[in-house]
Order: structure tokens, then sequence, then C-alpha cells
């Protein structure tokens, strides 16, 4: 039986942070195996592009682990898309996160990349060397009627030539399980790595859980209201609960863990002291 994938995410310092906080990030993760590390991206302006593109690259030289760089869709024309694919191509990045991205209510969209598998196809198509990751979420994307609906379009995306999926973040594993078996019956073989994202604050993870129309599930809820004042512990009982999450998802087979760091490179080495003879 093949070993499960273990990988990272981590974002670009705020604008009003210097870029070098992110090697804080990066030396903080040392001790941790991951099969490679993504770099978020931003609503699409040049800076997002370059950061993105610096940070990949830092993590393939400077730390010998591959990266792998989200692009955003919507704000995107194809010229700037070019530039993007260029700047991670001489990045040397192993694969491109093709994402619709959220919305913004001041801007307009640039008509060009509408939806995720419009970048994807768009990437295949233009730089075909690159292998392009996409998103998914499993419970369901907030603007999709039902769970079949939204994997019919995932199925357009993989069609489209995302090879690796990333699902968004969950809490009840039997949520994931049960969007892996459709996925599978709807013919999507690819593989697909289960988000985890741990928690460290009560209000963050009600806020997260919203905006991806995630549930907090009763084990969960019950973690929130005894210990969500007290920051200190609830970060070592998040410790705990992502830990068995992961625990439980390997022993079920999945084809591999994706933990969103959210920067903080304590927690994630600790969960990985925790899981990593599984991996």
């Amino acid at each position: 039986m093949s070993k499960p994938l273990f990988s990272l995410e981590v974002f670009p310092p705020k604008r009003t942070a210097p870029i070098g906080t992110i090697y804080d990030t990066l030396d903080g993760l040392r001790g941790v195996d991951p099969a490679f590390i993504s770099v978020t991206y931003g609503t699409g302006k040049q800076s997002d592009r370059t950061i993105t593109a610096r940070i990949a690259n830092t993590i393939r030289t400077e730390y010998g682990i591959p990266a792998v760089a989200h692009l955003t869709a919507q704000y995107l024309d194809r010229d700037q898309a070019d530039e993007a694919l260029d700047m991670f191509a001489q990045a040397k990045v192993a694969a491109v996160l093709a994402l619709r991205g959220d919305r913004n209510p001041e801007r307009e969209p640039a008509g060009v990349f509408m939806h995720a598998s419009d970048l994807t196809r768009y990437i295949r198509q233009t730089h075909p060397e690159m292998t392009v990751y996409g998103a998914c979420y499993p419970e369901c994307h907030p603007q999709s009627r039902d769970l079949d609906e939204d994997i019919s379009w995932l199925k357009v995306k993989v069609d489209a030539g995302a090879s690796h999926l990333i699902s968004q973040l969950f809490y009840d594993n039997a949520d994931y399980l049960r969007f892996l078996d459709k996925a599978r019956a709807a013919g999507i073989d690819v593989p697909i790595e289960a988000g985890i994202m741990p928690v460290t604050n009560a209000a963050s993870v009600r806020r997260m859980t919203g905006m991806c129309s995630s549930k907090v599930p009763e084990r969960l809820a019950t973690i929130l209201d005894r210990w969500g004042d007290d920051p200190n512990t609830l970060k070592e009982a998040g410790i705990i609960y992502a830990s068995e999450q992961i625990a439980d998802l390997v022993a079920r087979g999945v084809d591999g863990i994706h933990l969103y760091t959210m920067n903080h490179p304590g927690v994630t080495r600790r969960i990985w002291q925790n899981v990593q003879g599984l991996f």
C-alpha cells in the first residue's frame, strides 16, 4: 500500500510586513517533511504574482522543497496570466493551483477566465509542461445547488487538465469521505488531498467556516465553547483535533493531507510530530 502525501500551504506576508518575514515561517517548518508547499496568491495585482513567484522560488532553492503556486482566475486577462505563468516557470514551480478566486464586490472580473476550469484549460494549452492542481469542496461549493451538481463541475475541471485536487477545509471526516465516494463514482480518479486547517482561534474558525459554507460539528463546537476565550488551551485542543482527523483519514486510505499552516509553524510542527509515522 502506497504512503499518503503530506503537504503544506503558506501565504505571503501581509502588505504591511516585510517580505523577509516568510523566512520566519519557513525556518520554523524545518523538521517537517512535506511533499510540496503551496503558496497562496492575492486577487490579481502584479505584486501578488511577483511575491508568490519569489516565495515559491525560495522554497525550492533554499529549502529544497517543491513549490506549488496558486493563481486566481477571474481578475486575470490573458496578458496577466501569461506574465504570471512565465514568472512561475522561471521560478521552476512544481505545479500551479488554478483557482477561480473570491469575488471582490469593488472590482469587475476581467471576463476571460470566469471559472477555474477555464484557467486550467489555458495553462494546459500554453504551458503543457506545467502540472495543474485544482480545488474541491467536500461540503459543496456555496454557489452550487447540491453536491452532485458541484461534483459535475469538478469533473469539468479535471477533464480540462487538473491532475491533482486539494480540498477546502472541513471538520467532519464523514463529509469528506461522502464527497470522496461521490467523486470516484463520477469518474474523478486523480489524487484528492484532504485539506485540514488546525483550530487556533475561535473567531477565525467561525469566520472561515462561514465563508466556505463548512459546518462546525458538535464535537468541535463543544471545544470552541469551552476554550474559545482561552487561546493557549484552545490551541492545544486544536492540535489534538487536527491530529485525530489526520490519523482517521490516513487509516481510511486517503491520498494525502494538505495542512493549512496559516503561517503558524509551531502548530504545524506539533501536528507533524504527532502524525509523521503515518507518512
